[in-house]
């Protein structure tokens, strides 16, 4: 049995349109979603749990979307490579008071 995956996303977009719904973008991975969500304070940091055995750390969240992302209900995830768009998935948004920063394995 494989132990979890939790990674830092060292460069990710999160855009806004001008009804305020938010897209994220990240880099592709492997493995696809399962059931995802964001669990998000209100800080400078988010987790997007992509599957039960993969976490992505999003760090350093702008202050001009962080009113926006605490407000959504989900959020369009987009994972491209490069260019190409390899899948896109609506991510539910969950609030808490304090997000339980994991460690995180070097990639």
């Amino acid at each position: 049995m494989t132990s979890p995956v939790v990674e830092q996303e060292k460069k990710f977009d999160i855009l806004r349109n001008p009804a305020g719904d938010l897209l994220i973008v990240i880099r592709a991975r492997i493995d696809s979603e399962e059931k995802p969500t964001i669990i998000y304070d209100g800080g400078e940091h988010a987790l997007l749990y992509r599957n039960e055995k993969h976490t992505v750390v999003l760090d350093y969240i702008h202050p001009a979307v962080r009113e926006n992302l605490i407000k959504s209900v989900s959020v369009l995830v987009v994972e491209a490579q490069g260019n190409s768009i390899v899948r896109e998935y609506f991510a539910h948004v969950k609030t808490v008071k304090k997000i339980p920063l994991p460690e995180i394995e070097a990639a």
